[in-house]
């Protein structure tokens, strides 16, 4: 049986962050602490390997060094990224380019492609995804006038809600608010508006032209086609499979079963506690299973969320 490979988060203390992520399971390192990066191999938050054969490697040294481990698809990076953020303030109203427009004007890199999945949130918050302009005209006038109120499409929040984030969307995790982020490995997005806030005395930067490029206007919400299945034992859900990867949510009660036949998977224990293959698992904890990983069994009473890259 192929063995799992545990991961050390990497955290990242930010303007907006705060101290909620240490009831998650993490042992963070600040008040301000904005993101846990619990998988990644991106050169901002690159993971270290937290036990067995590669202790103390980087996921993207693994990942040079012995792509047998994720079934030999080739690539020159990890492709995902999965991330735990804690929103004690508003972050700035942001826009990912796709593919394209990154590797050509941010030096090879991806795309950002994300998801939200929501873990906790105060009562009446709410987030921002999409815009309500009508054309692209509408959407640079509006933006050029700071007509915010009228742009932005915020929407109310509960434990438990999705959101798929595609290339070109407007959107802003807002105070309050703890959530699971999946997405493509990419640390690039476009800051649209700040709110005038201050760090370190300046303002923070905006990418105006690059959020104009990039925006699909008007927006069109993406139709997500769902599947569960709830059980004595477990409740299973594929919340999104994208272009870009795949998203299941597991409540287990007692035990629950899958086959890995992807190149590689993620788990992410998202609450409780309990065990994989007879390895014990516990809230905060982030593992890959790798190539060949076969039949999975998990037992206790533990939140997870599988990822996966898409293959075609």
């Amino acid at each position: 049986m192929a063995q799992f490979i545990r991961l050390k988060p990497v955290f990242k203390e930010t303007i907006w962050g705060g101290s909620a992520l240490a009831q998650r399971g993490f042992d963070i390192p600040g008040d301000h602490t904005g993101e846990a990066w619990v998988t990644s191999a991106h050169p901002n938050g690159d993971c270290e390997i937290a036990a067995g054969e590669y202790h103390g490697k980087t996921l993207s040294w693994l990942w040079n060094e012995h792509q047998e481990l994720f079934g030999s698809i080739g690539g020159d990076r990890f492709p995902l990224l999965v991330k735990v953020i804690h929103a004690k303030q508003d972050l700035s109203i942001q826009v990912p380019p796709d593919n394209r427009y990154a590797r050509r004007h941010e030096n090879g890199s991806l795309g950002k492609a994300e998801c939200w999945y929501i873990l906790d949130c105060e009562p009446g918050v709410d987030i921002i995804v999409g815009h309500s302009a009508s054309s692209d005209e509408a959407l640079c006038e509006e933006i050029d006038h700071g007509e915010w109120n009228k742009l932005l499409h915020p929407r109310p929040i509960h434990p438990g809600d999705f959101f798929y984030i595609a290339p070109g969307t407007v959107h802003a995790i807002r105070a309050g608010t703890v959530l699971l982020e999946v997405q493509q490995s990419s640390d690039i997005t476009y800051r649209l508006y700040d709110y005038d806030r201050l760090q370190n005395g300046k303002p923070r930067a905006l990418h105006i032209q690059q959020s104009k490029d990039v925006i699909q206007s008007p927006y069109e919400a993406p139709t997500l086609t769902q599947k569960s299945r709830c059980t004595p034992d477990y409740d299973w859900e594929e919340l999104v499979r994208s272009p870009y990867f795949t998203l299941s949510h597991v409540r287990v009660y007692d035990h629950y079963e899958f086959w890995m036949d992807e190149p590689f998977a993620i788990v992410n224990v998202l609450s409780g506690s309990g065990t994989i293959n007879g390895e014990p698992i516990r809230q905060g904890e982030s593992l890959i299973l790798p190539f060949g990983t076969g039949k999975v069994s998990v037992e206790g009473t533990v939140e997870i969320a599988i990822s996966s890259l898409t293959i075609s």
